[in-house]
């Protein structure tokens, strides 16, 4: 028969790897993004585009922002 506190010893030992085996897998995920994001501004910047400016074209009509009086 097995000691209690062996089966919490091994559950402990587990839950550790498990976390450090989530927080790899995390890290990993957060570089992927960053490259994706990289390529798409990379992509974006091929275009032309930067993104100091305002857009220059608008689905608002110019007199949407004259208030009614």
């Amino acid at each position: 028969m097995k000691m209690p506190d062996d089966d919490v010893e091994k559950f402990l030992a587990e839950q550790k790897t498990h976390e450090a085996h989530r927080h790899e897998l995390i890290k990993d995920l957060l570089r992927q993004k960053e490259a994706a994001i990289k390529a798409f501004d990379d992509k974006l910047a091929k275009l032309g585009y930067d993104g100091d400016h305002a857009p220059k074209r608008s689905h608002h009509s110019r007199h949407d922002d004259a208030k009614p009086e």
